[in-house]
């Protein structure tokens, strides 16, 4: 029963083995063993697998979970709230990057913590990330980020504490209140328990946002764009690089 159990409560959870491993503090080819019934834990490591994931001791032994269909929680810091960050995994036990594009990003909003829905959307993996975190990737809309432009999908970390952002930082905020947004973090957490969020764009007014009202909050890592920069070479540009130029010659003639 131990076996099955800690296999459906991972899943649930969104842990990959090496992250439950973690948590657990022991080997992630323990996890393995446990889960394919090579090993049996000790009492100490059941004790900590039912502390983990908030059920009883007895429930883990002797209750089928995945019948009983127990969702396994996880504490997102700031608020407090449970909730369950769903992932998907490829054969080798690593995790995608699941896509949310703008089609999706309104059932986004109710499927988030939902299994089969993140299941639904496409995936994909960049190796150049490494496995140090969860990522997910958003299709954003708008011209509030420029010269990030409309359509560019951004490759997210999953943040837990929120805290621990800096200011300044880009990050995919999901809320009820406002959707699926791409903006740059002020956090007023001490004073408030609100979040500041900025555009680059300078025509969009920073606006806040209640802790209470969002779901998640992703670390902007990277992105993906068909839209390439354009140059900026108008005639004062080019005028600008030319006398520089002129400046650094005179300069060159009098050490000569």
């Amino acid at each position: 029963m131990v076996t099955s159990n800690l296999r459906h409560l991972r899943k649930k959870a969104g842990y990959t083995q090496a992250q439950l491993a973690e948590k657990l503090d022991i080997k992630r080819s323990l996890v393995g063993a446990y889960e394919e019934g090579r090993a049996e834990p000790k009492l100490s490591t059941l004790v900590n697998i039912a502390n983990l994931f908030h059920i009883t001791l007895d429930e883990l032994i002797t209750t089928d979970l995945a019948t009983e269909q127990t969702s396994a929680k996880a504490v997102t810091p700031t608020t407090g709230k449970m909730r369950v960050l769903a992932i998907t995994v490829d054969g080798d036990d690593n995790e995608n990057i699941e896509l949310v594009p703008l089609k999706a990003s309104a059932g986004y909003l109710n499927g988030y913590a939902d299994p089969e829905f993140i299941e639904e959307l496409p995936r994909f993996r960049l190796p150049m990330l490494g496995n140090s975190g969860t990522f997910r990737a958003f299709e954003i809309s708008g011209d509030s980020m420029l010269p990030i432009t409309s359509g560019t999908v951004i490759v997210g970390r999953y943040v837990e504490d929120w805290k621990t952002i800096k200011d300044g930082t880009p990050c995919i905020i999901v809320s009820q209140k406002e959707g699926v947004v791409f903006k740059r973090i002020y956090h007023k957490l001490q004073d408030g328990a609100v979040l500041r969020l900025h555009s680059d764009n300078p025509v969009y007014s920073p606006y806040e946002l209640h802790v209470e009202d969002i779901l998640e909050i992703w670390e902007a890592k990277s992105y993906i764009s068909s839209t390439f920069p354009i140059a900026d070479l108008s005639l004062d540009k080019l005028s600008s690089i030319v006398l520089d130029l002129q400046k650094e010659m005179q300069k060159l003639k009098k050490v000569d």
